[in-house]
């Protein structure tokens, strides 16, 4: 915790001067009742005597001292829980996803793992679906609507080749829609020239310029990134990174699969499978995210498991100075009432 005003601190010393002088007025209308011999005032001596009287001034003091607080303005970093939350889950659909050294195949598990996630998950998020292989495809923009999404996760074909960055590209065009970005203009080629343009072919609006802001600052989404191999084609996956991180998104890598590769032969093609480690954890590490290796089905499940409890919190830095502000008004209405019950009038000496 930290202050944004902490010169107001100081008034806290003088603050401290009000108990001696609450003291020192209790003790002269003691005094001062001695003189008198009416039973009333005698009575009322005594009743000021009694601890209960104390209370009212007590509450009051606390509530000067918790206003002094506020006005220093604190900060306080504190978990809370998202809101107006969206999560893009991209899955590979590669035919590598066929091996079954995770059992009963990479594909089943990870479908598994992403419907157990999906349950787990506070219904209160939105969830889109990004599938990838040589190209990506939004299967389910973000919706709370999780029997959509199921559909979409068994709904699942299988593709040639691996492009890592289009997926997360894509993921961050459903994130922004209003800067309208264009996967086609990213990709290898796309800056050929082109020889014409048809009339009645709409012109596209221009993708916005963005501000960088700290990687891992936007807490209001995330991508999670399951993928069991290396890029084979598509944006270059650090450079996706890059435009995720300049917009403070985290992304989340899971590698599927076994990290030393092996080779099988779905349909009689031969597929590397090897996971390209380095970049996969370099892709969480700039975007302010977490890399996790699933080799088994147990360890997929449990890594969604996790993830479905971290993505919902986020640290956030909270100004502390109206609830302060409002509980030392709570403390002196409090004092003002309980005055006004026991004796009749306000929280005085």
């Amino acid at each position: 915790m930290y202050f944004l005003w902490p010169g107001m601190l100081w008034l806290l010393l003088a603050l401290a001067l009000l108990p001696a002088a609450y003291l020192w007025l209790i003790g002269r209308r003691s005094r001062a009742a001695v003189h008198f011999s009416s039973l009333g005032v005698v009575r009322d001596a005594d009743a000021g005597r009694r601890w209960r009287r104390h209370v009212p001034p007590a509450m009051l003091l606390l509530a000067f001292a918790v206003l002094l607080l506020a006005a220093a303005r604190p900060v306080a970093r504190v978990t809370l829980p998202w809101s107006r939350s969206t999560i893009m889950l991209a899955m590979d659909v590669s035919l590598s996803m066929r091996v079954s050294d995770v059992k009963p195949s990479r594909l089943e598990a990870a479908q598994a793992a992403a419907k157990l996630f999906l349950h787990e998950l506070p219904h209160g998020i939105e969830v889109g679906l990004v599938t990838f292989a040589g190209s990506s495809q939004v299967a389910q923009r973000p919706t709370l609507d999780r029997d959509a999404l199921v559909a979409g996760i068994d709904g699942i074909q299988m593709q040639i080749g691996t492009a890592v960055g289009n997926a997360i590209v894509q993921c961050i065009s459903e994130l922004f829609p209003e800067q309208h970005i264009d996967l086609g203009d990213l990709s290898p080629g796309s800056n050929s020239p082109r020889s014409g343009r048809s009339l009645d072919e709409k012109e596209k609006p221009q993708a916005q310029q963005i501000v960088p802001v700290a990687p891992g600052s936007y807490p209001s989404a995330a991508i999670i990134l399951l993928s069991d191999g290396r890029r084979t084609t598509g944006v270059d996956t650090l450079a996706a990174a890059k435009m995720a991180a300049d917009r403070g998104v985290r992304v989340f890598v899971v590698g599927v699969g076994t990290v030393e590769g092996d080779v099988a032969s779905p349909e009689g093609m031969a597929i590397w499978m090897q996971l390209d480690e380095p970049t996969l954890r370099e892709v969480a590490r700039m975007t302010g995210g977490e890399y996790y290796h699933a080799g088994e089905a147990q360890t997929l499940q449990g890594v969604y498991r996790d993830l479905g409890t971290r993505v919902q919190l986020v640290n956030r830095e909270t100004e502390l100075a109206a609830p302060l502000a409002m509980l030392a008004a709570v403390l002196a209405i409090a004092a003002a009432a309980l005055s006004m019950l026991w004796f009749g009038r306000g929280p005085t000496a």
